[in-house]
Formats: structure tokens, sequence, C-alpha cells
């Protein structure tokens, strides 16, 4: 079979989380597409890694663009709903978000998708990539993308990138260390997981998980002890008595010798095997501890192996070397606020804590979370256009965990709905990049903004505001985005715009309702003690909210009052999802 060559506008390597929103954005700009993947699923760790209970933008005013589309399609498609476990607000088969952007896919003809490719060569031009070479064709490309999980284009292109720690002194980054030490030697990157998804089979006896090379049940003891069984498996509970298995607490977590990743495809296979192996030695453990009604879940994932994910979870990639580089001072609240520095040239919103994962070990860093609704939430803060952008190197975005980001920030920029903004924005800027012949560097920031905040099917808020979750189509939220890219020394340091007083009324069907008594347990942290109905009387519910509106209403809420709620009640989490409330 001879080399077949393709030549189109926009090429996207990698059908991860990033990659696939960036294909699906520049081809519904109308812009000729390719996207190959190295997966039979599209979406990467929202589907193919198997972290179906996200993170971070949980909150309704960040549940906007791909990411907000994405979670209504899962809410009209997932069986059972999405209030399942007490890790996420959002948990489902992993092969429903699959079918979502499969179909998404499949509704745009001038995009094309390839899967079961990875990437041999880059094709260059003097400092400009011009197209990939794969095992069985060359695609040609005015802009490419790198959507690959270990920023792969970037080692292939020698395209400058980072790989390990910064110190204190490259960036005054307050949590980095002040000179290399053990930690940093030993995990240059933060820890990979291999998802694995195992079932409650109830009464009957599930098949025996074999033990894998390497076992050492000492690896995982006390993995749990702090939360008890129930707790540690409802953790990441999924829809059908299914559980996520990606506990980083002596559990499935794995970096020995995690720098083997970039070093040669041998030696990656190496630590992918082992990491896989670690997985099915810590569902033998649990099977072992907590007896055979649990056992691997049955046809999760295609191919052999279903209750494994086809690829491991990766936390962190090659960086790039960008215009310019997310540090950890521009995720931190700023003084005396709950949200970070508002970047002029911002594209993407996130809002998670800073979180690292090094087996057997706490990295000490600065707070960037705060109580809203009810729980814990983390500061919201912007992804800047410059930070998708080499420094030297033209016809190529990244779009992916490999940002220009330090190893510190990267905690808080490599979360799921993040990530999708990203490449959301990286997929708008590729296709308006071909539509004006310009190259990235030179694409006018702000035409993107306007695109990002307009456009007709999935508009994405770029300026984080608490209080801004009203429908993005309302000409009021619009104004509001635009009004603070304008002036973004007014940026209100409270998150909260002094001028929004809309609310979008919710319908309480099919929603449950607790009566009872008003119980104020410590700022931003409530309770009910139920009266009514009888099925739940005497018994005790968190009440949470991602809606602003009533998140000021549990604030002035009076201790023990009588109040009536709405909403979904989550028994992994013991609480209440409110959407309404009455006093």
């Amino acid at each position: 079979m001879s080399h077949q060559i393709y030549t189109t506008d926009i090429l996207v390597v990698g059908g991860g989380t990033g990659g696939t929103a960036a294909a699906i954005q520049a081809a519904r700009r109308g812009i000729r597409t390719i996207l190959v993947s190295e997966f039979a699923w599209l979406g990467g760790m929202l589907t193919s890694a198997g972290v179906s209970a996200p993170d971070g933008n949980e909150l309704v005013a960040w549940q906007t663009g791909l990411w907000g589309a994405f979670l209504q399609e899962l809410r009209d498609r997932q069986p059972g709903g999405l209030d399942n476990s007490w890790v996420s607000f959002f948990s489902y088969d992993p092969a429903v978000g699959a079918a979502i952007f499969a179909d998404w896919v499949k509704e745009l003809a001038n995009l094309q998708w390839m899967a079961g490719q990875v990437p041999l060569e880059v094709l260059q031009q003097g400092n400009c990539v011009t197209g990939v070479r794969f095992a069985d064709f060359t695609v040609h490309a005015k802009v490419i993308l790198d959507g690959t999980e270990l920023g792969d284009l970037l080692a292939l292109a020698e395209i400058p990138y980072r790989w390990g720690w910064e110190l204190q002194g490259e960036w005054g980054e307050p949590s980095a260390p002040a000179s290399y030490n053990a930690l940093t030697e030993k995990y240059p990157v933060q820890s990979p997981t291999w998802v694995v998804v195992m079932q409650d089979f109830g009464d009957a006896v599930a098949p025996e998980i074999p033990a894998a090379p390497n076992y050492n049940p000492a690896l995982f003891a006390g993995a749990w002890e702090n939360y008890g069984a129930e707790k540690f498996l409802n953790y990441g509970r999924l829809p059908g008595d299914r559980f996520m298995i990606n506990w980083p607490i002596k559990g499935n977590d794995y970096a020995e010798g995690v720098g083997r990743l970039v070093e040669s495809e041998a030696s990656k296979a190496d630590f992918i095997q082992e990491c896989r192996w670690h997985s099915q030695n810590f569902a033998h453990f649990i099977q072992n501890q907590l007896g055979r009604r649990y056992g691997l879940a049955e046809k999760i994932f295609p191919g052999n192996g279903t209750a494994f994910a086809l690829h491991p979870y990766y936390r962190e990639s090659r960086r790039l070397v960008g215009l310019t580089t997310i540090r950890e001072q521009d995720i931190l609240p700023v003084a005396g606020g709950q949200v970070a520095s508002l970047f002029t040239d911002a594209v993407a919103v996130g809002n998670y804590a800073n979180d690292h994962h090094y087996p057997g070990f706490d990295l000490p860093l600065q707070p960037k979370s705060i109580r809203w609704g009810g729980r814990w939430t983390g500061t919201p803060f912007t992804i800047p256009y410059r930070c998708l952008v080499p420094a030297t190197t033209d016809g190529l975005l990244v779009c992916e965990k490999n940002i220009s980001v330090s190893h510190i920030a990267n905690g808080a920029t490599r979360l799921q709905p993040v990530v999708m903004g990203i490449g959301q924005a990286a997929g708008m800027a590729a296709a308006m990049c071909v539509e004006l012949g310009v190259q990235p560097r030179d694409l006018p920031v702000r035409a993107l903004q306007e695109a990002l905040l307009q456009d007709k099917q999935t508009p994405a808020a770029i300026a984080p505001l608490f209080n801004l979750d009203f429908s993005p189509h309302h000409s009021q939220w619009l104004f509001t985005q635009l009004n603070y890219l304008d002036h973004p020394e007014d940026y209100p340091v409270s998150g909260n715009c002094p001028q929004i007083s809309l609310v979008e009324e919710v319908s309480t069907q099919n929603c449950d309702c607790l009566t009872g008594i008003f119980q104020r347990m410590d700022q931003q942290n409530y309770q009910i003690l139920v009266t009514e109905p009888s099925a739940y009387q005497g018994q005790t519910w968190k009440l949470v909210t991602l809606r602003s509106h009533i998140d000021e209403q549990l604030q002035i809420a009076v201790h023990k009052q009588l109040i009536t709620v709405w909403g979904k009640l989550n028994f992994s989490g013991n609480w209440l999802l409110v959407d309404q409330l009455k006093r």
C-alpha cells in the first residue's frame, strides 16, 4: 500500500481532551481539519484515560464553551444521572463520553478523523512546522496543533520545552524548591495513574483478579484507613455500581522511573507496562481486602482487559517554552481577593486547587482554595493565549497539558475542563490564522477573544466571575465579559460583578425536595436536619450549590430556621446539590 499524502488547513495530532476540542472547534468554524489519534476513543482524560469523574470548573458560571456543552450532553445521555461520586459533581460511564465526542465529529463533514496512528516525524521549513509523518500517511497543513498526551511534537520537532522542576530562583514561585533534592530527582514530573474500573457484583462472586508481576501488598496497606472502605469506593463511584479507581493514597499512582516516559520508546513501554501492573495489583489488593463481591467491571473500554483504561492518565507532559509562561503567582488569589489576576490575553478559565501527586509525599503548596457554595473549590484563574504559542517556532500551537506553564502551576492547569477550554481556544485560534493568513504569534488576540465569547454554538467565558451564571447567549453576559477584558483594572477581586442581578429559574421537576432545620456549622459549611419527607426524617444532609444566587441565600440563612430545598441527593457525598431554596 502506498504512503498517502494529505493536504489540509489544520492538522490536530492527538485525540485527547484538548486535541478533540481543538479539532471540533476548528471544523465548526468551517475550516478543513484532520484529527489523528492514537486510540479508538476521543476525549483523552475524560474518556480513554478513564477519569470520568472530572475535577474543576464545576460552578455553573464556568460551565460554558465545549465543556458546558459536554456536561449538558452527559446529563441528557447518562442513565441515572451524574450525581454518583464525592470527588466530583459529575461522574459517568466513559463510553457515554466517548460517544458524545464521536457524534460531534460525525456531524462535521470538513473534519476527518483517523485513529490508530502516532507521529513519527515533524516536517519543517526553516523555523516553521509544515507537516507530520505517520506510519501510513503524511499530512501537510497550514497550522498544526500538538494535542498529544506527552507533547510528542515538541520533541520530534526539537521545539524548546521544559521537563521537570524549576527552582524558586527562576520565577520566584513561593512553593518551588530552593534547590534540587531527592524528591525532584526521583519524581521529575507528577505521577501518572492507570485507571481501572471495578464493580460491585452484589451477592454474586466476582471473577478472581490475579496478581500481576511485582505484587507487594505492603505498598497498598492502609490505603483507605482514614476513610473506610465504603467512602473509599464511593470516591469515584460511577453509575451501575461501578467504581473508578484513581486513588492517590497508597493507591494506583505510579512514578517509579517516570523519566523513562521521554527517554526512548522502549523505556516508555517498560514504564507503561509497570504502571498497568501496578493498577492490577491494587485491584487485586482491594478484592482480597474487601471480598469477592468486588471485581473488575465488564465491557467498560474497547479491546481486551476492558476494565482498564486505554492508556495512563498523564498529569504532566513536556511543557512548551512559549511567548509567556504561567507561574504559580498567576494562579494564586490576589491579596484580599478570591480570584487570580486577569491576563489581558485570557482565552480559557480554570478554578481547581493546585493538586500535585507524588507517591508517599505531600508537596507543601501555597493555598489557592476557597469555600464557596458550602464546599471547597479553587481560586479562579485564566489561561493566556501566549502560553499556547512557541517562542521561536511558527506553524504550531499546543492544546493539552503541554502549554507553557511551570511545573508548580501545572498542578492547576492540567485538569480536564481547563484543558478542554485550552483546546477550544487553540482550535479557534488555528481557524482564524487560516482565515487571516497569519502565523499564530501574529493573530489579533482581541479578535480571538470575541470569537470565543460570541461562538454561535458554544460561547466560552474567559473572564471568571462567580455570579455570571446565566446564559452566555444573554446580552448582559457578553457585555460583562467584554467590559472586564477592556478594563482589566476594574476586574473585581471578589470575583463578583456588582451590576449583576439576573437569576435563571431552574425547574424543580425530577428534583429531590427536603424540608428541615437549617444548620450553620461554620463559614460556608451548611446542613439540614430533615423533617420531611418521612423517608429522610431525622437524617442530616450537607447542603452545597453550584449557583451564585443560592450561595448568597445560604450565606444569609438563619441558623435553626425552617427551610425547603430542591436539588439532587448525592448518596456518596451525603449532600443535596441545591438548585432552589425557600426560607
